[in-house]
């Protein structure tokens, strides 16, 4: 990929084509950094968030890889490497398939495999940008969470224990990695609008209730979301690490 430019710190978003990812691609763009863009499949939406980034005046390039396969992730980081240097920022924001069922109907293989996947991302993308990040004595880790860990719901189980694990994972990370310099933070949004999760698991008269049963009165859109990722990914938040964001709007307190 050509026409990267450089200058401004290296962010890596995975799941970038759209929704939240987008959007995070968007905005650390926007205040300097230059972005990776990682897609699954979306390639055209993918090139549609580079292009836009650069028609603002930013650095972008759009990467595909499946953030379960551990080639495919080192390939993706070396690529980064090559047009634009060593990744400092890690968003992890990839979506890994789930099933949407209760306790009663789902199957081991259903949640153990999100348990499985999950974990195997968080910890394939971790692995790859450590040393990097190490060895300039900076990181920013954000990985992205969900309210569902902390306030189930019903058919939810799948992905809220999975980003539970998560969680617990990102603590684990952040206590190993802070005497290099290196923040690991999660970013656990509620209801978010215009991303794939709400349509799909919300219909119209659920999205209402959830937006009355907010105290700031509405859904979260993936800007709402982006801002406090980029918190986390900026040197404002360089004493804060080990811990978990909830942008939910007042849904879940405490």
């Amino acid at each position: 990929m050509t026409n990267v430019q450089r200058g401004g710190r290296v962010a890596l978003i995975t799941g970038a084509s759209r929704g939240i990812g987008a959007a995070v691609a968007r905005l650390l763009a926007s205040r300097g950094m230059r972005v990776v863009v990682n897609y699954r499949r979306s390639r055209d939406e993918a090139e549609d968030v580079v292009a836009s980034i650069r028609s603002a005046g930013g650095g972008a390039m759009a990467v595909q890889a499946d953030v379960r396969d551990g080639s495919a992730v080192l390939g993706m980081v070396e690529q980064a490497r090559a047009a634009m240097g060593e990744v400092e920022v890690l968003v992890h924001n990839a979506l890994i398939p789930y099933a949407i069922k209760s306790f009663d109907e789902i199957s081991w293989d259903e949640l153990g495999g999100k348990l499985e996947q999950e974990m195997r991302a968080a910890f394939l993308l971790t692995k790859a940008v450590v040393p990097g990040m190490t060895t300039r004595g900076y990181g920013r880790i954000v990985y992205l969470g969900t309210v569902l860990s902390r306030r189930p719901r019903a058919g939810m189980i799948a992905l809220g224990t999975s980003k539970a694990a998560l969680g617990s994972f990102a603590r684990f990370v952040a206590e190993e990695l802070g005497p290099r310099g290196i923040t690991v933070n999660v970013v656990a949004p509620g209801p978010v609008a215009e991303t794939s999760i709400h349509e799909a698991t919300l219909d119209q008269e659920h999205r209402q209730r959830q937006a009355e049963q907010t105290a700031l009165g509405r859904i979260a859109s993936p800007d709402d979301v982006a801002r406090a990722v980029a918190f986390y990914a900026s040197d404002d938040s360089e004493f804060i690490t080990g811990t978990t964001a909830p942008v939910n709007g007042g849904l879940a307190m405490g």
